[in-house]
């Protein structure tokens, strides 16, 4: 597109989607958000006033980024947001790219807990803080506690935060249940890594960009999820839940790993695509 005649929005898209096939599961999803973050404009916008032409450092632009994605860049490091339960959150290559299917984490808390002010949660491996904002925002009386060993990546979820205006999160760098104190807990959740070292996926698309210590724990997968279930238990009030983000196909695993642990009540959640993701316990 550089140097070359003026080109139109729809263009623009249609010359990026082409050169996207192949590269990811969105070519035409990824070609609209990285215009639209070129733009300053939404999708909605780019489909409205498609004939509008680019001008020359915008085509660049755009270019450029096409190229970048096209060699394997997450979207969401090039335009550094993403979306998440309607929170636009800032992401980098220190944290986890949040997903939809983390949401249900929130759902099956907002499920469980009262709607009491005063709880007190607790996200552990918070990365972008995606988890704990998103309950924030929806529960301002409750009281977050988002914890992260990676002091880059507390500061992109403190940094968030305060983007939002949301005051009942704070923030404290540690591993897992070590960085929760003395007082109790009336749930805790984690978006945990859970693949396992060997999975070949850790090396294609996205993943090869992310850190990789929030995606895997080890050879088995279940390391980070078996720990935070010994530990977590002397951190929960008493009926207080555990909620544990897991892989497709770790669902019996994981309901096992609670049960060994000594929680009551354990359920297995699936998300939108009928796939088991989310594991739930509770404290006697």
């Amino acid at each position: 597109m550089s140097g070359a005649a003026p080109i139109s929005v729809e263009a623009a898209l249609d010359r990026a989607r082409a050169r996207l096939a192949g590269r990811g599961e969105s070519p035409a999803l990824d070609a609209e958000v990285l215009l639209a973050h070129v733009l300053g404009r939404s999708r909605a916008w780019l489909r409205a006033f498609g004939e509008r032409e680019l001008g020359a450092a915008e085509a660049a632009r755009f270019e450029a980024l096409v190229a970048r994605r096209a060699a394997g860049e997450p979207v969401a490091h090039l335009t550094g947001r993403r979306e998440f339960w309607s929170l636009e959150l800032e992401v980098t290559p220190a944290t986890l790219i949040p997903r939809p299917d983390t949401e249900l984490l929130v759902e099956a808390a907002l499920a469980r807990l009262p709607d009491t002010p005063g709880l007190r949660l607790a996200d552990l491996g918070t990365g972008s803080g995606a988890v704990a904002l998103a309950l924030a925002a929806e529960r301002p009386g409750w009281r977050l506690l988002a914890t992260d060993r990676s002091a880059a990546a507390l500061a992109v979820a403190r940094r968030n935060a305060g983007r939002l205006g949301l005051a009942n999160v704070a923030f404290r760098a540690g591993d897992w249940c070590a960085a929760l104190g003395g007082e109790p807990f009336d749930a805790i959740l984690s978006n945990p890594p859970y693949i396992p070292a060997a999975d070949p996926h850790l090396d294609q698309g996205d993943l090869v960009h992310e850190p990789r210590a929030a995606l895997t724990p080890g050879p088995g997968g279940l390391e980070a999820i078996e720990r935070i279930a010994r530990e977590s238990r002397a951190h929960l009030r008493p009926g207080g839940w555990l909620l544990i983000e897991h892989g497709y196909d770790q669902g019996e695993s994981a309901v096992a790993v609670l049960e060994a642990a000594g929680y009551t009540a354990v359920e297995d959640l699936r998300d939108a695509a009928g796939n088991p993701r989310v594991v739930c316990g509770r404290q006697p």
